[in-house]
């Protein structure tokens, strides 16, 4: 455990600096943007996520599987590959819906259309130099890819919104600085290649690669396409149902809210995927692993609860004004939902650890229905939330029990290491 323990600080420390600064760049950010401007923004940044997982084919999640050196290397560049020619698929797909039915989403600027695609690229390799990092165990690399990252797009968002202060400008700055920011992963973990780099050569190892990991697209990019579907459904149905000032304000409370949530998780998540599968490896199971790693999460989720029940109203209404102190409310509602989150999600790597991710297909579908059912037949926002946390969070406990039965070593490894 100490060992798990001084990675996972390494990373937490990177990571606390990188959410960090949106933290308290959304204290200026919004003073600058009003919670309509926000709330479009969010949900263009939603779509975004998930067409970066439809663009890599989730191979990225296959890294850390994959051995150390030369195989990983060609792994990333077939991810890479996947990227760009998705990503130019998409190009032309979009080009001819919108030459064709330029009215098709009138609620969305034209502007903020044609920049979701450079937007997920950007995002997809910004994914696939990160998840290369961790399973390198490069774990300074990695902090210093995501303070970047994150530098770059605030800096930009608060810079050009004293100027322009719109859904149109927080889209642009974001695209820019995930640009850059992938520049700058790539300066920091250059992808070198050994040996004559003809295509004879490369060839062969780039289909190996997706041959071995043929479940992740066929499994596991369904399950992450819907589960992103899931967590940003929530936004489009409340600004639809409720009105955009709401989802402004859910936006707001799930971006605080799920920032040092999704600090801790995804430094664990980033040493644990590292360490399980190493461990599955050599022993065909992971139990110690995972009972560590359950250990230090379950402590963790607890502390956090009870410093955002008691804080979060008052401090909400503190830090970004009168307007916002609503989303502190909102956040109170739903950190029963963001403290089982903070748990399964690291140890849901299991599933593809295990060869397992045919079930997390399923509950993912089930998790995708659970809710949109949740929006749709609540009648108020309160209501809504109040189903919303229940039904996702039943299926949370669920998740926790099968990725531990799987940590046992209940599935099959031997295809992925191939």
């Amino acid at each position: 455990m100490q060992e798990l323990l001084r990675s996972t600080r390494i990373v937490l420390i990177g990571m606390a600096t990188s959410q960090a600064i949106p933290i308290l760049g959304s204290l200026l950010i919004t003073r600058l943007y009003l919670p309509d401007a926000f709330g479009i923004f969010a949900a263009w940044v939603g779509m975004t996520y998930v067409a970066a997982i439809l663009l890599t084919g989730r191979f990225e999640m296959a890294l850390a599987i994959v051995p150390d050196g030369a195989k990983r290397r060609y792994g990333v560049l077939a991810t890479t590959l996947t990227a760009l020619a998705s990503s130019t698929l998409l190009f032309m797909v979009v080009g001819v819906l919108m030459t064709g039915w330029p009215n098709l989403l009138p609620s969305i600027p034209t502007p903020l259309i044609w920049l979701f695609i450079p937007a997920s690229l950007s995002i997809a390799i910004s994914q696939i130099w990160q998840n290369w990092a961790a399973a390198n165990g490069a774990y300074k690399t990695l902090s210093k890819m995501r303070v970047w990252l994150a530098l770059c797009v605030t800096a930009l968002q608060i810079v050009v919104g004293y100027f322009l202060p719109t859904a149109l400008a927080l889209a642009l700055t974001y695209v820019v600085g995930t640009c850059i920011g992938c520049l700058i992963s790539i300066k920091l973990l250059p992808l070198q290649l050994e040996g004559n780099l003809s295509i004879r050569q490369v060839l062969p190892q780039v289909i190996s690669f997706f041959r071995s990991q043929k479940s992740f697209p066929k499994y596991a990019l369904p399950a992450g396409v819907i589960n992103s579907a899931s967590s940003q459904l929530p936004l489009i149905f409340i600004a639809s149902k409720f009105g955009v000032e709401a989802s402004g304000l859910y936006a707001l409370a799930t971006r605080v809210l799920g920032a040092p949530i999704g600090l801790m998780g995804k430094a664990v998540l980033d040493v644990f995927k590292r360490t399980a599968s190493k461990e599955f490896r050599e022993q065909g199971h992971c139990r110690k692993t995972y009972r560590e790693t359950f250990l230090i999460l379950g402590l963790c989720a607890l502390a956090l609860a009870i410093g955002v029940i008691w804080l979060a109203e008052p401090a909400f209404g503190w830090l970004f004004g009168r307007a916002w102190k609503d989303a502190g409310t909102i956040a109170v509602w739903l950190m029963p939902l963001f403290a089982l989150r903070f748990m399964a999600s690291p140890l849901s790597y299991v599933f593809y650890i295990a060869n397992k991710q045919g079930v997390e297909l399923i509950w993912q579908c089930i998790l995708l229905i659970t809710t949109v059912a949740s929006f749709t037949f609540s009648a108020s926002f309160e209501q809504s939330i109040d189903f919303y946390v229940v039904g996702y969070g039943a299926l949370y406990v669920v998740y926790l029990v099968l990725s531990y039965r799987y940590s046992k070593g209940l599935g099959g490894w031997s295809h992925n290491i191939h």
